[in-house]
């Protein structure tokens, strides 16, 4: 490439940025927090949709639990969902010997109802109370799988990592795993039932809950990813896990661990696929304030959800000040070599700026792999055409095969 060329695709890329942001700020500047009524009314359509975060769920069932809804208060919110969520976790107790299908289906069911009422963040005892449920009716269906969910407790600074590992039934010799870290408001239950989807491939799963989130031993610091070298210790130890084959996936706030590691970690790691990670100006002040407070693609409390994950946080000053700590420019990791990367996202993501996708993509020494949806949002998303189950099983999947060199036929398929 030319000096000219060169200096043209650089010029082109920074006015795609200056407009992404100019963009991205005009909208902000107009968005407000939803009401409990447009809440209530978002959710339901999303429902409907099979959009974020309400995969899953039946619109019915939403309805009937917001009937009960009058307040934003969070243990109101929470007690209304398990009172939905109740119902099928009772009935799938009673049917477990009988009719053990429609057991399961009202587990699945049951745990997806609980979740939603600790979403985002269990952030009052009514949330922690049905995240606690979430967890008992996700476990009850896991019961269920064949291959069987083995739940891992990792010693690690005086508390222990809580991961679910999964391998590939009658797998010969060792085999490919890929650590699974959840998002702001995902846990590793989701990424379970997900990542389920890999084992006929002949590669395992390790899901495991991202600081701050879920059943994380520690919160969110410039040095949490040590939490997940931990991870990667004991996978070594591990004899059905083939050492030279462990990948990364890393979704939203997941996806900055992920980027991290294939950094930090490239050693240990064959590839690492990461769905609108961020990098660098997610976490500055302007960005952060633009984009956080009134997000309407996300559902509701963006930003509290982000300050109850970050060490040190209790008020927004506090996030000011530990956020830029965050960023991959600040801690002088963007730039050295990297373990091969997929990484994906949309252009029109007001959550994580694609600038910060962009800047990924230009640094380090390894070749790496896009997918950008012009059209799409967080996570490369686009309603009805590019859902998050399709990019799942579309794009990241068929990546994650080729890459760690699965031997299974349906690798090919």
């Amino acid at each position: 490439m030319n000096s000219r060329t060169r200096r043209q695709r650089i010029s082109s890329l920074l006015l795609l940025i200056l407009f992404t942001l100019v963009i991205a700020s005009a909208v902000a500047a107009q968005q407000k927090e939803r009401t409990l009524d447009e809440i209530k009314t978002e959710a339901i359509k999303r429902a409907e949709n099979g959009m974020y975060p309400l995969i899953g769920l039946d619109p019915a069932d939403v309805r009937e639990a917001f009937a009960s809804i009058k307040t934003t208060d969070k243990d109101e919110w929470a007690a209304a969902f398990m009172a939905v969520a109740e119902r099928y976790m009772t009935e799938a107790i009673s049917l477990e010997k009988s009719d053990p299908a429609k057991a399961n289906t009202d587990y699945i069911r049951a745990w997806r109802i609980y979740s939603f009422g600790r979403w985002p963040v269990p952030a009052s005892p009514g949330k922690q109370r049905a995240y606690a449920k979430a967890i008992e009716a996700f476990r009850a269906h896991a019961r269920f799988w064949d291959p069987p969910l083995e739940i891992v407790r990792i010693p690690f600074e005086g508390s222990e990592i809580v991961g679910y590992l999964r391998l590939p039934k009658n797998a010969k010799g060792t085999v490919p795993l890929v650590l699974a870290i959840s998002g702001l408001d995902s846990r590793k239950e989701d990424l379970s039932e997900n990542f389920s989807a890999i084992l006929p491939y002949g590669i395992g799963f390790f899901a495991v809950d991202g600081p701050g989130t879920g059943q994380a031993p520690i919160k969110v610091s410039p040095t949490a990813d040590r939490m997940f070298s931990r991870v990667l210790d004991y996978l070594q130890t591990r004899p059905e896990v083939d050492k030279t084959k462990i990948a990364v996936h890393g979704v939203s706030w997941g996806a900055y661990w992920g980027t991290k590691l294939a950094i930090v970690e490239r050693a240990r790691l064959k590839v690492v696929s990461v769905q609108s990670p961020p990098a660098h100006l997610f976490f500055q002040k302007d960005y952060m304030l633009n984009s956080m407070f009134g997000n309407r693609e996300y559902l509701f409390d963006h930003a509290p959800a982000f300050m109850s994950i970050v060490e040190g946080v209790n008020k927004l000053d506090d996030m000011v000040a530990q956020f830029p700590k965050l960023s991959l420019v600040e801690q002088q990791l963007l730039g050295k070599p990297t373990a091969p990367m997929l990484i994906i996202g949309g252009v029109l993501d007001t959550q994580v700026p694609i600038s910060d996708i962009y800047l990924i993509l230009s640094n380090g020494d390894a070749p790496k792999e896009a997918w950008i949806n012009p059209q799409g949002g967080h996570l490369g998303r686009q309603v009805k055409v590019w859902p998050d189950p399709v990019i799942f099983r579309q794009v990241i999947i068929p990546y994650l095969v080729r890459k760690l060199d699965a031997g299974s036929t349906e690798a090919t398929k």
